[in-house]
């Protein structure tokens, strides 16, 4: 009887000792702000706010390893040196499949960040002095003073408005012409000579296709130069520089969509070859690169398009981890109490 007692006692102290070690917890986490990242050397975040409250809920003392690189996060988790993970990971399938989820904690989604420099974006100023408007406006000079010239050569002995010299003739001659593709000519100044009336005719009728083809010109031209390089929607992205994290799931939409894109180990990097120019558009997380361009990036970044791709982040556990219930019934519990909605007007404002 004693030995089963003892028994007994021993299993209870070694079950207490491992419940006590397992709150304990190691948890991997990566700098994404303003989910994740140290500010004054302290951890701060909205998901590191959110493991505090779900720490002080649950009884947990833990231990917050901060890696370089998304994957490795995840990888801590998989290969079991991590008891979970948090940031702003995203519930996929295949994540799924080699990792368990708490419930949602986060909607989030994916946006493009485009370049807010004016001087990269253009104008109606840079419109007008384009080279092809140029190269169209020259070529209605030549057609108008070509043919005010040879009306000239034809009318300068039957027409009084053209009894002109030749260094005194070209004006009149390209005003008269002016004047008949814009206003039908002048009654007074009609053409005498069989030549001059048929050429007349013809500056007349060609008068429309002139005019039409100059507007249209002018029009293709300012309305090219005003969308060129602009970046509106994913179907803009085509041709364009794009730059997102490589292996995340902004990465997988893009290749779903066959948009060429450089790929970048982390976010940094990507956010370093957005500040110097090399990029015309990045795809990534909404909420990652709204914080970057109200803070970081204010004057250099701007937000464009609507959300797309719409996903939610978790917090990642090693497959069959034991947390993962306590923890589901932990947020249900900070949604409840108002503790959640408290969390996510600190960092990103009322909810819509």
């Amino acid at each position: 009887m004693m030995r089963v007692v003892f028994a007994l006692l021993c299993l209870t102290f070694a079950v207490l000792a491992q419940q006590s070690q397992a709150q304990t917890l190691t948890v991997t986490t990566v700098t994404r702000p303003p989910f994740s990242y140290v500010e004054d050397e302290a951890q701060t975040g909205f998901s590191m706010d959110l493991l505090e409250a779900l720490s002080e809920s649950l009884g947990w003392d833990y231990t917050i390893n901060r890696v370089d690189a998304f994957a490795d996060m995840l990888d801590a988790v998989q290969n079991g040196t991590a008891d979970l993970a948090i940031a702003n990971i995203s519930i996929t399938a295949s994540r799924e499949a080699r990792m368990d989820f708490s419930q949602p904690i986060f909607e989030a989604g994916l946006q493009i960040m485009v370049p807010s420099d004016a001087a990269r974006r253009p104008s109606l100023l840079q419109a007008l002095l384009s080279a092809e408007l140029f190269i169209a406006i020259g070529l209605a000079f030549a057609i108008l003073l070509g043919g005010g010239m040879l009306m000239w050569s034809f009318e300068r002995r039957a027409q009084p408005y053209f009894d002109r010299k030749l260094n005194e003739a070209w004006f009149p001659s390209f005003w008269w012409a002016l004047n008949l593709v814009v206003n039908g000519g002048f009654e007074e100044r009609m053409p005498r000579t069989p030549f001059g009336r048929f050429l007349g005719v013809v500056l007349v009728v060609s008068s429309l296709f002139i005019v039409s083809v100059f507007t249209a010109r002018i029009t293709s031209v300012m309305t090219v130069e005003a969308i060129a390089g602009n970046v509106n929607s994913v179907n803009d992205l085509y041709g364009k520089q794009v730059g997102t994290i490589s292996g995340s799931t902004a990465a997988s939409f893009l290749e779903r969509r066959e948009v060429q894109y450089s790929g970048y180990a982390g976010l940094e990097q990507m956010l370093t070859a957005f500040r110097n120019e090399e990029l015309d558009a990045v795809v990534f997380d909404a909420p990652i690169l709204s914080y970057f361009a109200s803070h970081e990036g204010r004057k250099i970044a701007t937000m464009t398009g609507g959300v797309f791709l719409r996903e939610n982040y978790g917090i990642a556990f090693p497959t069959g981890s034991p947390l993962v219930e306590d923890v589901n019934q932990a947020l249900l519990f900070l949604r409840e109490d108002g503790t959640y909605d408290e969390i996510y007007r600190k960092w990103f404002g009322v909810r819509n």
